[in-house]
């Protein structure tokens, strides 16, 4: 069964009820974002706007969250960007 949220007395969720994720986001060779989350094997998503790539991995991670109710076992650290001759 996926994560319980426990709404406070104005039914809104708690930050004790919240996780946070790393999302990476990208940009396509027609124009499209794309975002995927590390920590959660499968969940990515894209759409044409950032405003709606944001929703769209909300729902996303919500949904991965409530499937596989995962551990996350990797510690995000940093990314690098490296440039080599090809």
């Amino acid at each position: 069964m996926g994560t319980q949220f426990v709404p406070d007395a104005q039914g809104n969720k708690t930050a004790a009820d919240m996780k946070t994720f790393n999302v990476i986001i990208e940009q396509d060779n027609k124009g499209f974002y794309v975002a995927s989350v590390p920590e959660l094997k499968g969940c990515h998503t894209q759409a044409k706007s950032l405003d709606v790539l944001l929703d769209r991995i909300k729902e996303a991670i919500a949904l991965c969250v409530e499937v596989d109710d995962i551990a996350i076992p990797n510690q995000f650290i940093g990314f690098q960007r490296i440039s080599v001759s090809v």
